[in-house]
């Protein structure tokens, strides 16, 4: 069986070569190897909250979540990050009612979410960090991990990431509409065309701009 890496929230970070640019930044226990994972504004806020002991008036979506799962008696047991074939991050919920277990599939920035709200670990496979992580101490690393800089903040404007055009392949798709949608309030159709096509091309399918 393949090594299992738990996995500490070491904060949200932002890019600082390009603006808006938000991502977890989790860390295997015990060394100073340490994965990044892109996320939204949106997902960033709702991490942020819980990271700061911020109270909203009104429950989150992933606080409500979390309230329905203990109505009904249901925890969760662990969180595994997972690399999709095309570079996203995805994630399994272990989910347990005492008698059973079931694995849920969900999007790593949920998963993040769901997991500090309830202390539940946090685990990926030694091939995640080798192809996706860099080590903090001596700098090297590969894919998107070897290209940040950490400085932690908190997220100030909500925004759509900004990003070169290198970088559109290795994107959440849910960034990538966000990027979209403003490149075609800003009437530059050449780029929101790439990411549509980069938005075809994962789903076989069409994507309206």
């Amino acid at each position: 069986m393949e090594q299992r890496h738990k996995l500490e929230l070491i904060g949200i970070t932002y890019q600082q070569v390009e603006s808006n640019v938000f991502a977890l930044i989790l860390q295997a226990e015990g060394t100073t190897r340490r994965l990044p994972i892109f996320i939204g504004y949106a997902e960033a806020q709702a991490i942020e909250c819980k990271l700061q002991d911020v109270n909203p008036p009104r429950p989150l979506t992933h606080d409500t979540m979390i309230r329905a799962m203990s109505a009904f008696g249901i925890s969760l047991i662990e969180v595994e990050i997972r690399r999709l074939p095309n570079g996203v991050f995805a994630a399994n919920l272990l989910l347990s009612d005492g008698k059973m277990q079931r694995i849920i599939d969900s999007r790593s920035s949920d998963a993040v979410a769901l997991a500090i709200r309830v202390g539940a670990p946090i685990y990926t496979s030694e091939s995640v960090m080798r192809e996706a992580g860099f080590d903090a101490e001596t700098g090297k690393g590969v894919g998107q991990g070897a290209r940040w800089k950490m400085s932690e903040r908190k997220p100030e404007a909500s925004q759509p990431a900004a990003f070169s055009d290198d970088d559109i392949a290795e994107l959440p798709e849910e960034m990538l509409e966000q990027a979209m949608e403003k490149a075609v309030a800003d009437e530059n159709y050449e780029r929101a065309a790439r990411i549509k096509k980069e938005i075809e091309r994962r789903h076989g399918g069409d994507a309206n701009v």
